[in-house]
């Protein structure tokens, strides 16, 4: 079960999938490729927010790639609306996100 922020839009599980299967994606390819039924200019903005919440990281030129948070995410191991790591079978957090220019890391908690 994945523990979606109240930031986040439906939208963005299915970029976030796109790209997992993919490796990479950029808004263009997942409007023309994949089944994001959303308009390339919302899937760029939806791109960006995930990129400043730290689950996809911006490789340049409109690419994104996932990072170990967004990997998390789609794992149902990241609370995305508390920041916090999940352990398996509990719902409590184990370790806090903090987050710092748009990358997150680790605490030991």
């Amino acid at each position: 079960m994945r523990h979606s922020g109240d930031w986040m839009a439906l939208v963005d599980d299915r970029v976030l999938e796109y790209i997992s299967e993919h490796g990479s994606g950029s808004p263009t390819k997942m409007k023309e490729e994949g089944p994001i039924h959303y308009s390339r200019p919302y899937i760029h903005k939806r791109c960006k927010k995930l990129a400043e919440k730290g689950l996809l990281r911006d490789l340049g030129n409109g690419v994104y790639v996932l990072t170990d948070d967004g990997e998390a995410y789609l794992e149902g191991r990241l609370d995305t609306q508390n920041w916090k790591y999940l352990t398996d079978g509990d719902e409590s957090a184990t370790a806090g996100i903090e987050e710092t220019s748009g990358e997150t890391s680790e605490q030991e908690g």
